[in-house]
């Protein structure tokens, strides 16, 4: 009858468009320190990325930061509206451009956190 079988493990992602390989690699890329914007590279991603970089400049952090694209990566976080904002494998916003002040008061508290 199989009703109350075992469940079956997903072989891809709630699309249907990603592999088991795929989703295991943008899961090790939200591991580790580090900045990410995550987007598809439209100019909101950019005007958000040039704002984090402002900031990162007046906190006199040399941190680099990392435009993700790849939708699977994206997806990882658990992320559905661009342009979105990581902070050492954490999601700070999302669905929002932020203004160098708030990327600056962001990136602080998340940093607070882990210190």
């Amino acid at each position: 009858m199989g009703l109350f079988g075992k469940k079956k493990q997903a072989e891809t992602c709630c699309c249907g468009s990603c592999t088991l390989e795929a989703m295991a690699r943008a899961e090790e890329g939200k591991e580790g320190r580090g900045i990410q914007v995550l987007g598809s590279g439209c100019a909101k991603c950019n005007a958000l990325e040039a704002a984090v970089q402002a900031a990162l400049h007046e906190l006199g952090m040399d941190d680099t930061i990392e435009h993700v694209t790849d939708f699977a990566q994206i997806a990882a976080y658990g992320v559905m509206t661009t342009p979105a904002l990581v902070v050492d494998g954490k999601v700070v916003s999302y669905g929002k451009v932020l203004r160098q002040e708030e990327a600056k008061e962001l990136i602080r508290k998340a940093r607070e956190v882990q210190a």
